[in-house]
């Protein structure tokens, strides 16, 4: 983190510093909301939460070595510089973007029904072959994250790329109010979260407050094969640049070549050159991942070579089509997240693995009156994809299953009522050398099944 006063700390917050004289000029060089993770240096950002208050581990935060804390009341249980606001979070948002205005690089906003973290990191991966960049880590995305991810910035950042994952009308507007983002690459707009949003037209205008936040000189990215992205000859009076797996795209890619689990390669057409590309990482969603990464490097001037060798050196991150070797098994841990699109991309990539491939299913959360149909779509494509196995557990998933074995009748496929009880299942069901992929919405907590396979003996 760049070195910030107390002083500074308080101006940025519109909170009110409480002090020794003399330690207004304490520098903060780290911001925890985590009581374990304080040390010297470091502002304590007291948050009271649904089932913990933050202001109960003010007294540890300080026992740490916290050097001051960013509070709602005045702490009770220790001796310590404070900042007192009406609202933890929103001066964590507001000293943030200050930190941003200040700091004066250029912020690469990425966002989208699908594909957001992949994106981020493809992206991240190829400006890095130019500039020092700042991203988020892992799905630092939302409120919360975002702003902590902004407080890792050092002076040697020339660029951030910051993942905006929103739900509801108007948190974008929160997000793109702290970073107003100079280039906006956006993935696509699904069916995720209608529960809230309606539809797809409202995901597009929720995700679309972004657009009010970014000054006049600011570019766009859109996904152009999306029906709706791709409809939008301009923003706010800004052409987008397209990317897409269609040759109406500006950025395009031809003669696809999968390379199982291994990958693919393709032959990229950006403005003014092509260039051959090899993606590390399979399924055509990364291909098209690796588009709006050649996209952004073309607005910053990357040269052919630069972009290319940015999308060799991309890396999945744990729970995003991760590829691990078992020792007994091809394991493709993807469970960090699910929709039906994004289900029905990871499936058509298991389908390219050799042997046996087995599809470990769970619920898709916030899929609105239509949820049923939805998941009852994602087993019609599991059938589609000719899956060996299927293994769905979860009160929704029962669609998934059902309509797996209403479209391919022999397709060897399960329910469970429980995660417990697939876990409990899963030894007389898998096989040496089975390609497994798991994959469902975060709050099916379906990383205890990635780790129950990966401790298979």
């Amino acid at each position: 983190m760049i070195p910030i006063t107390l002083t500074e700390l308080a101006a940025s917050s519109g909170g009110r510093l409480v002090c020794r004289a003399g330690e207004e000029r304490t520098c903060i060089t780290s911001v925890t909301t985590d009581s374990r993770t304080a040390c010297p240096g470091a502002l304590f950002g007291a948050i009271k939460g649904e089932r913990v208050d933050g202001h109960d581990y003010i007294g540890k935060a300080a026992a740490s070595g916290a050097s001051a804390v960013l509070a709602e009341k005045e702490p009770q249980d220790a001796d310590i510089p404070y900042i007192l606001v009406p609202s933890t979070i929103k001066a964590l948002q507001a000293i943030a973007a200050d930190v941003l205005k200040k700091a004066g690089i250029p912020v690469v906003a990425v966002t989208g029904s699908v594909g957001k973290t992949s994106t981020k990191e493809m992206v991240a991966a190829v400006l890095s072959q130019k500039y020092n960049i700042l991203k988020t880590k892992g799905n630092h995305n939302n409120s919360l994250g975002l702003p902590l991810t902004i407080f890792e910035l050092e002076n040697e950042h020339q660029m951030a790329v910051l993942e905006h994952g929103i739900s509801r009308f108007g948190e974008m507007s929160v997000l793109a109010g702290i970073t107003h983002p100079d280039v906006c690459v956006f993935t696509n707009v699904g069916d995720c979260h209608l529960e809230d949003l309606g539809s797809r037209e409202g995901v597009f205008r929720a995700k679309g407050e972004m657009f009010d936040f970014m000054p006049e000189d600011a570019k766009l990215v859109f996904y152009g094969d999306d029906a709706i992205l791709g409809a939008q000859e301009s923003v706010r009076g800004i052409r987008p640049l397209f990317y897409g797996l269609s040759d109406r795209n500006d950025v395009w890619a031809e003669n696809v070549r999968s390379r199982g689990l291994a990958g693919s390669s393709f032959t990229l057409h950006i403005p003014g050159g092509t260039a051959e590309v090899n993606v590390p990482a399979p399924g055509i969603h990364q291909v098209v991942n690796a588009l709006a990464a050649a996209a952004a490097g073309s607005l910053f001037g990357l040269s052919t070579d630069e972009i290319v060798q940015g999308v060799a050196s991309y890396v999945p991150v744990a729970g995003r089509f991760n590829l691990v070797d078992t020792g007994r098994f091809c394991l493709i841990d993807d469970c960090y997240n699910a929709n039906p699109a994004s289900m029905k991309a990871s499936l058509h990539t298991l389908s390219y693995a050799e042997g046996r491939k087995v599809a470990v299913l769970g619920d898709m959360g916030e899929l609105g009156t239509d949820e049923e149909a939805l998941h009852g779509s994602v087993g019609a494509a599991a059938a589609g994809e000719e899956i060996d196995v299927l293994l769905c557990a979860g009160p929704l998933s029962r669609f998934i299953f059902e309509e797996a074995k209403a479209a391919d009748p022999a397709i060897e496929a399960f329910h469970f009522d429980t995660k417990e009880e697939l876990i409990r299942a899963l030894p007389g069901i898998l096989k040496e050398n089975d390609t497994i992929l798991v994959k469902a919405s975060h709050f099916c907590g379906f990383d205890e099944v990635v780790n129950a396979i990966k401790e298979f003996k």
